[in-house]
This record gives C-alpha cells, sequence and structure tokens, in this order.
C-alpha cells in the first residue's frame, strides 16, 4: 500500500506521538476490504503507539476509525481507503488522535471546545479532489476537539451507490445530522462560522476595535498577499481582509507556468501564500466580506471599507485585489441542478461521473484541458464553444481531437440546462449559423466559460470600472480615486494569471507607498469645520 518513500515520512510522523492511539475497522470480504486491512497493518508496525483491531461493526464497510486509546469516546470515521490527496488528512487524523496539537490558533481550538449541541457529520470526497481535504481536516479537527461532534469521511468512489442514493453529484459534499450542510471548500473557521450563531457578532467586534491601518489591503490571494508584504516590508502598519486567505489559487489544480517552479497545486501555493504572509506583522482578518466602499474625501484622508457584518475598517490607503469567479452560463437550469450535474471543478467532481456523458461549456484552455481531464475518466464528452473555433492553445486542441470518446460542437450557444427534478439529463443549445435547436442528453455539464471580476460592492462607490466591470487602473495600479489602487484579475490588467498578479500587487503596494509619503494624514473632520 504505501510505497518506501511514505513509510519513511509516516514512521518519522508517528515518532511524534504523544498517546497511544487505536484504529478500529470495520470490513468486508471485497477488495477495499483488503486494501484497509494492508494500510491499518502497515501502520500499526510502524509504531508502537498504534494498534489496529478489525473487529468493528460498522454498517459502511469497508470503514475505519481513529480514536484516543485513553478516550473511545472521541473519533473519526474515515469509510474507504484515504490515499490520494487525502493520505495527508490520515496523517493529521493520526496526529491529533495521538495528541500532537494542531496547527491552529488557541481561539478557534476554544470555539470548538465551546459548541454545544449534537453534531453528526457525514462528508463525501473523492481521492482527485484538491479541495476536499480542507474540509476532511476541518471536520477531524471538530471531532477529535469535542466529544459532541463525530466526523465520517467518505470515499465516494467506494459507495457509489449511497452517493447516487443521496444525489450526491458534487465534492466535497457535507452533511449534518442527515440534512445537506454545505458543498465546497471550508475551512474550520467557516464551518465554526455556519454552526456558531454567535461568531459573526464577535468578529465584527474584534474589527471594530481596530486602529485605522496605513494600508488596507481587500483580499487574500496571489495580489493581495504581495501587495502586504511589500507594505509590510515598507514598516507600514498594514492590514488584509479577506473573504478567503488564498482566493481562486485554492482551486486551482496544477500549476505549470509559475516561473522558477516547474509544477505546483493551489492549495500549496496558497499555503505558502499564507506563511509568507505570516512572517511580517500583518493582521489578517479572514472571512470578511466588503460591502461598501466609503472614499476619502481629502488625498491623505481616510478611506472606510464596511464589511458583511456590519463592521468597518478604515486607512490612508488602500489596495483592493478581490479577484474574480467563475464565470456562470446564465440560462435556465443551471441554478437549480448546481451541484446535482451542474459542476465548475472537473478535478474535484470528475470522478463522480465516471462511465457516464457529459458536456463542457467554453473553448478556451480551462474548458478544452478539462474536456481532455475527463475524457479519461467519464464515457463521452461534448465540448459546446460559442465561437466559430476553439480558443485553447493549438496543442490542447490536437490533444482533444485526438481522443476517441469527444465531440466538439462550435457556434453553439447553450439555453438551458434540462433535467427530471433531481438530476441534470441533459444541455440543449443553438446553432448559432442555422438557428436550429438541438438537444443532447446527458448527466453532468461542467461549465469552463471564464472569469467575472468580484466588484459588485464597488458599483457606487465612485471608482471607475470598465464595462466588464473591472477596475480601471493606471500604470502605477492607480484608480481614479487618490489612495486607492488596485491588482490582480479584479483589475483590468490584461492576461489574468498568478505571477501577473503577484508583480501587480507589488506595484500596487509601491505606488501605495510613493502616495503616503507624499501625502500627510488629514483630519478631514477639522478640515470641514
Amino acid at each position: 500500500m504505501l510505497d518506501a518513500n511514505l513509510t519513511q515520512q509516516l514512521t518519522q510522523y508517528l515518532g511524534m506521538l504523544r498517546e497511544p492511539i487505536e484504529l478500529v475497522a470495520s470490513l468486508g470480504d471485497d477488495a477495499k476490504s483488503t486494501e484497509t486491512r494492508d494500510l491499518l497493518t502497515q501502520i500499526d508496525a510502524l509504531s508502537d503507539k498504534v494498534s489496529a483491531k478489525f473487529d468493528g461493526d460498522d454498517e459502511r464497510r469497508p470503514s475505519f476509525i481513529v480514536r484516543r486509546a485513553s478516550d473511545p469516546s472521541v473519533w473519526v470515521r474515515f469509510a474507504g481507503v484515504p490515499l490520494g490527496h487525502e493520505f495527508t488528512s490520515l496523517v493529521l487524523a493520526l496526529l491529533w488522535s495521538g495528541g500532537h496539537p494542531p496547527k491552529v490558533s488557541d481561539e478557534t481550538l476554544q470555539a470548538i471546545r465551546d459548541l454545544e449541541g449534537e453534531f453528526n457529520f457525514e462528508m463525501y470526497f473523492s481521492l482527485s479532489c484538491h479541495n476536499c481535504p480542507d474540509v476532511v481536516q476541518a471536520l477531524t479537527l471538530l471531532a477529535l476537539f469535542n466529544p459532541h461532534i463525530s466526523a465520517t469521511l467518505i470515499e465516494g468512489g467506494a459507495f457509489k451507490d449511497e452517493v447516487e442514493e443521496r444525489g450526491v453529484m458534487a465534492v466535497p459534499a457535507v452533511f449534518l445530522n442527515g440534512e445537506s450542510f454545505a458543498n465546497g471548500k471550508m475551512s474550520v473557521e467557516e464551518v465554526l462560522a455556519k454552526l456558531d450563531t454567535n461568531a459573526e457578532a464577535r468578529a465584527a467586534a474584534k474589527i471594530e476595535g481596530k486602529d485605522p491601518f496605513e494600508v488596507l489591503v481587500i483580499g487574500g490571494g496571489p495580489a493581495g498577499a504581495s501587495a502586504a508584504i511589500y507594505t509590510a516590508r515598507k514598516g507600514f502598519r498594514t492590514g488584509i481582509a479577506a473573504e478567503r486567505f488564498g482566493g481562486q489559487v485554492l482551486d486551482t489544480m496544477g500549476i505549470e507556468n509559475f516561473v522558477s517552479v516547474s509544477y505546483t497545486e493551489g492549495p500549496k501555493l496558497a499555503a505558502a501564500l499564507e506563511a509568507h504572509v505570516g512572517q511580517y506583522d500583518i493582521d489578517v482578518m479572514n472571512l470578511q466580506k466588503a460591502e461598501k466602499l466609503i472614499p476619502a474625501t481629502k488625498p491623505g484622508g481616510m478611506h472606510e471599507v464596511v464589511f458583511a457584518n456590519g463592521a468597518s475598517l478604515k486607512a490612508r490607503s488602500l489596495v483592493l485585489s478581490t479577484g474574480a469567479r467563475w464565470r456562470n452560463l446564465g440560462v435556465p437550469g443551471e441554478f437549480e441542478y448546481r451541484n446535482r450535474g451542474v459542476a465548475y471543478c472537473p478535478h474535484c467532481d470528475g470522478p463522480l461521473f465516471k462511465g457516464k456523458r457529459v458536456a463542457v461549456i467554453g473553448g478556451g484552455n480551462s474548458g478544452v484541458e478539462a474536456a481532455i481531464d475527463l475524457a479519461n475518466i467519464v464515457g463521452h464528452v461534448t465540448l459546446i464553444e460559442f465561437d466559430s473555433k476553439l480558443r485553447a492553445d493549438q496543442v490542447l486542441q490536437d490533444k482533444l481531437r485526438s481522443m476517441k470518446n469527444v465531440d466538439i460542437l462550435v457556434s453553439a450557444q447553450s439555453t438551458e440546462v434540462t433535467g427530471d427534478g433531481e438530476l441534470v439529463n441533459g444541455l440543449s443549445y443553438k446553432n448559432r449559423e442555422t438557428g436550429e435547436e438541438k438537444h443532447v442528453e446527458l448527466e453532468g455539464v461542467f461549465v469552463q466559460i471564464g472569469l467575472v471580476p468580484n466588484t459588485e460592492w464597488l458599483k457606487d462607490s465612485g471608482l471607475e470600472l470598465s464595462k466588464f466591470g473591472e477596475i480601471v487602473i493606471d500604470g502605477h495600479a492607480a484608480t481614479n480615486l487618490p489612495g486607492v489602487f488596485a491588482a490582480g484579475d479584479a483589475t483590468t490588467v490584461p492576461f489574468k494569471q498568478i505571477i501577473i498578479a503577484m508583480g501587480e500587487g507589488s506595484k500596487a503596494a509601491l505606488s501605495a507607498f510613493d502616495y503616503l509619503i507624499r501625502n500627510e494624514a488629514v483630519d478631514e473632520i477639522a478640515q470641514a469645520a
């Protein structure tokens, strides 16, 4: 099960255990159960603080719980074999069960311990999903630090009948006490915020008590992280307020064009950004969604940003780096069947469509790459492109055309996602050359048609936006508002790339520095009087 390299790494990790743990498996006669037995037997052999038992009686087989030997009431269950992207999640479950402290704040751990009520989580993941580990690890943390919380983490490929019965068409999918709780990537703080009704009010009060910043960065993706690092290095009091630190990078799988790094993955890069930011005196305020910008009335005055929880922050200079999100098709049925056949992440959700017929909407690089990936998993792919030709790189087009289970439709306008009330069953489209309406039967639709800037909250602020909703900036990353700068995918800068966003964030920070040293702080109230 584990190669020599993984075995060596796991041996080192298990050396960090502070107290004994138990692995209790419920197994059947199938191949997956044999894999599970082999895996647990190997882990058992690597440490005298681990004991594996095979007398469990859980209905899901194969499955196993990880628990402290001293307190069997505290446990987390894995159903299936947690390898692939989830091997790290298994390692962390072993460490945390064995008393090794998690790398989260004391405040977060106390919030977990303080949760009242009974919470029974079930979560479905796929081994190829790069968004799933964060959710798996968040629920594991909750289960191991609060005896009133249980978490069963289910590999969908091993329990296909269950996945279909519950209508799971996208992962990560979380159920709480038998009811749907959430879909998509979530951090432990986000899970806590949904469970703890007072969390938002406490966060707002904490923000309201903060002094004004010299530079406040709105957005925590590559552009925002870069900007904050640069202004902090200049000695300015810097804060980052982000709806989700890491931004869209967290949803990116393979990154092969980040110069000097031949290959990395989005979550790894986001973690590296967070670690780098953490080396400086930067106040990071995560899970904060900006809703309103109130610009300063004078150069050197205070700008104010109001957040969804009612709190606000002030700063002499702003760097807006709120990024972008996947563009929706905007056709009937898309919203109704989201996570029930309509998906946006082929890496995460592709395995759930194994052997089925799917469509990919979009003929750019993202769409063609998605179609290539899916063609290796699903039964058939129909690529649908609005334009008269594909726009992806030629090498990608050549690869796609070489695949036998792919059809390519151009000059095709998607008009409706159809379904049976529960799941997607087809897609209607119009031939733009002939006007003929057509329908293709399928079970999944993957939307890959570009990005929309996250700038709706700025529309009434006086900030200039392009006709596409992008923040208009000049060559210095300056907006039309003095002291307000912007960077990354939310702006008019061409080519939405991670490495460009980082450079633009640095540029915006240096421009903010130049602005601050040339404009003395202004007491706007005194001037108005």
